[in-house]
């Protein structure tokens, strides 16, 4: 259901995972509609920057010596994604971290893997995070879990995340909201206002697992969160 929230000022910060040039110009990982999700990851970063909201550029890189195991390469023997001596893992120059805004690596799903991110934002006041960015089921998942694990609150951008196909990315988004306890899922205008202070009705979870999705329903549903 959708409820009337707003967020107080200092204790925001917002998190843009993966977008990279690889979704956008390596046939094997493109991203559905990534034009548009750019344009709404620019909006979200000019409003968080006006309102002064500390932005986080997460990139995935891989370096086989250190990756997971199982990972999977090419016919090269490189990484089959995010190699790290791949020019198109560098960040889209549309919405690319400026002046002092940190860019962090990591080459795993989630943002909050091996690493002190948690706690530094912790140390800094952060309760809320806006988070946007690719693929929706499978790193934008990973760290929506992990943050709400952590004891953020998430603010689930819909129209500024995106995965292969719209299938992909609905379901996914479904699949959060259901689980998404302490969060909200909303839009692009609706996370520059709340950044901006202002109150602002978004879609929250209640109960277990609302949103009792189906081939025929999903499409519906994920337009009114």
């Amino acid at each position: 259901m959708k409820t009337p929230i707003s967020i107080r000022r200092g204790t925001v910060a917002a998190v843009f995972i993966d977008l990279q040039e690889e979704h956008r110009k390596d046939k094997r990982y493109l991203v559905e509609g990534f034009a548009d999700i750019l344009a709404n990851v620019q909006r979200l970063q000019d409003a968080a920057r006006r309102n002064f909201v500390p932005l986080h550029h997460w990139a995935y890189i891989v370096d086989l010596a250190e990756a997971r195991p199982f990972h999977p390469v090419d016919e090269s023997g490189k990484s089959a994604f995010s190699d790290k001596d791949d020019p198109l893992t560098a960040i889209c120059h549309e919405v690319a971290p400026q002046d002092d805004e940190t860019i962090l690596f990591k080459q795993e799903a989630s943002a909050f893997g091996k690493n002190d991110f948690a706690d530094k934002l912790k140390a800094s006041g952060i309760e809320w995070l806006v988070i946007a960015g690719v693929w929706t089921e499978a790193c934008i998942d990973a760290t929506v879990k992990d943050a709400v694990a952590r004891g953020f609150r998430v603010l689930l951008v819909k129209d500024a995340c995106g995965s292969a196909s719209a299938a992909m990315h609905q379901t996914a988004i479904l699949n959060l909201a259901n689980r998404l306890y302490g969060g909200a899922v909303t839009n692009t205008l609706d996370a520059c206002r709340l950044m901006a202070g202002d109150t602002v009705s978004v879609w929250q979870v209640e109960g277990s697992v609302p949103l009792r999705f189906t081939f025929e329903n999903a499409a519906r549903l994920y337009a009114e969160l």
